[in-house]
């Protein structure tokens, strides 16, 4: 089953395990459809999911920066070696955030919210792990 979108519950999961002030990486591992699967009378024009997911990137880069964020790794996977037989994933991203703080209220602003359709058409499959530097 894809996991796409948190779940409020995982959201207050999280707040509890994670300090509001810790510095984090939320390392992406991403899944991307042959071709952008937006919604029916979204206006975007037809795309690859990679180039769905680059939309969302341009359309949230204010954001991320408004809450000190920014992307530290952008990688193409080339081969996964050790998985689930099958499990293969297509990029590696991984955004910095100054605290959890900032990456929730980043949930909350409305400009990424709207950002948030062209995440979804670009997604076949995702995960989304919280990390700090050990």
């Amino acid at each position: 089953m894809p996991s796409l979108d948190s779940s409020a519950s995982q959201i207050k999961t999280l707040s509890d395990k994670v300090p509001a002030d810790a510095a984090i990486q939320m390392l992406n591992l991403l899944r991307f459809n042959a071709h952008g699967e937006y919604p029916s009378g979204t206006d975007a024009h037809p795309c690859s999911g990679r180039d769905a997911y680059a939309r969302y990137l341009r359309a949230v880069a204010d954001s991320m920066a408004a809450v000190g964020a920014h992307i530290r790794l952008q990688s193409r996977v080339l081969h996964t070696l050790i998985a689930p037989q099958g499990e293969q994933w297509d990029e590696v991203l991984v955004f910095e955030f100054p605290s959890l703080a900032a990456f929730l209220s980043l949930l909350e602003d409305e400009q990424y919210k709207e950002a948030a359709v062209h995440r979804t058409a670009a997604l076949m499959d995702s995960r989304l792990v919280c990390t700090t530097e050990a």
